[in-house]
């Protein structure tokens, strides 16, 4: 069985494409158009040379061995907090921006939490000369106000969005409403593993860089290229996706997810929708979410901007209900004790998204031989503020 993408664009009964009828020909075309370009050998030699020269790849493998010492494993982190831009999101960005200017599109969108993904897009905008329009919730604005800056600083316009909770689900939308009005000269760089196919594939294969360096370095490390666990935090679940690629068909790896459980999964005030939601469809794409009886979306908290989001990708709800991936839910006050952790023991400040993938760590139970890899997919500088406010 894989648990890769089917020909359909379903990853089990999760995915598709639910869009509009006026998005219909401009994501087809997307469809036709994604793998020939990223398998072509002009693609590979651009992308590779980018995420080497000015991506800073490869990401180091750093073995943490204090906190190894505290939770009884082998454990190492995933340095995705030490790319250009400061998190995963730059992989995705320069991937997607080549394949809009390989389709001839000459405008870009995106929508942003948390604001890495923002601030990469607006990067890789800077750097091919492509005007960039980045919709961000206006509660994140507030909380993530030194990315805006990043993003203008770039420039980039910002356009903060004032529906429903003002955080990532909302921006999503405004950003879809802007490509059902220019659907012929706009590419849309969807941040995450969402959305309609292809996007949660085509995302996940520009990700994947970050598991094909796992798999080498570990083989340098260890002398063998799979670890026993692999742990990551979960929004729409790009980063997770990334490190889990080479690795989901391959049984010997548990996969484990950890979810933003807010104030507590029981509370209603939470994130981890794949424990708490049901079936429905959102942003193009079949996926477990929060939603009532008659399907109106129930908002999401937490206190991470990059996990606020009500729904999970169709590649972890499948992972999910198919019990090949464990769902973790970590909630506020676990994540930031997890922080300032691999900060006294480690001297990483890690961003409050990745805090939650190390607030699972005490959640589990390992043997001393087992390799865990966990991805730090941020550095925490955005989430300074929020820190200090919790610091004692």
């Amino acid at each position: 069985m894989s648990y890769q993408v089917d020909a359909n664009g379903f990853y089990g009964e999760y995915g598709g494409a639910y869009i509009p009828e006026i998005l219909y020909k401009t994501v087809e075309e997307l469809k036709a158009a994604y793998l020939p370009i990223t398998e072509s050998e002009e693609f590979k030699k651009e992308y590779r040379l980018l995420l080497k020269d000015y991506v800073g790849r490869p990401s180091p493998l750093y073995f943490a061995k204090r906190m190894s010492e505290k939770y009884g494993c082998r454990l190492y982190l995933k340095r995705e907090d030490l790319n250009h831009t400061g998190a995963h999101k730059i992989n995705n960005a320069l991937g997607q921006i080549l394949i809009a200017k390989k389709m001839g599109k000459k405008r870009i969108i995106a929508e942003t939490g948390a604001g890495q993904h923002g601030v990469a897009t607006a990067t890789a905008c800077a750097l091919m000369d492509m005007p960039c329009v980045v919709y961000m919730g206006a509660t994140d604005v507030k909380r993530q106000h030194v990315n805006v800056e990043r993003m203008k600083m770039l420039g980039a316009e910002v356009r903060p969005v004032t529906g429903g909770n003002m955080t990532l689900k909302d921006a999503t939308n405004e950003a879809i409403r802007d490509w059902c009005c220019h659907p012929a000269d706009t590419f849309y760089i969807i941040g995450s593993t969402v959305g309609p196919h292809p996007y949660p594939d085509m995302v996940a294969r520009l990700q994947s860089v970050i598991s094909e360096e796992i798999k080498w370095q570990l083989e340098e490390k260890t002398g063998r290229d799979y670890p026993d666990y692999l742990m990551a935090c979960v929004g729409g679940g790009s980063n997770a996706a990334g490190t889990i690629f080479h690795y989901m068909d391959d049984e010997r790896v548990r996969i484990v997810l950890a979810e933003a459980g807010g104030l507590g999964i029981d509370t209603g005030m939470t994130a981890a929708s794949m424990q708490v939601g049901t079936d429905g469809i959102l942003h193009g794409s079949k996926i477990k979410l929060m939603q009532t009886e008659d399907g109106q979306i129930i908002e999401p908290y937490s206190i991470s901007a990059g996990l606020d989001y009500p729904g999970t990708g169709p590649i972890h709800c499948n992972l999910y209900k198919q019990g090949r991936a464990q769902a973790v839910a970590v909630n506020d006050d676990e994540a930031l004790r997890a922080a300032f952790e691999l900060t006294r023991l480690e001297g990483i400040i890690p961003a409050l998204e990745s805090s939650h993938a190390l607030g699972a760590l005490p959640k589990m139970r390992f043997k001393s031989s087992d390799i865990v890899v966990l991805t730090i997919s941020g550095r925490g500088d955005k989430d300074i503020d929020t820190y200090l406010k919790h610091f004692n």
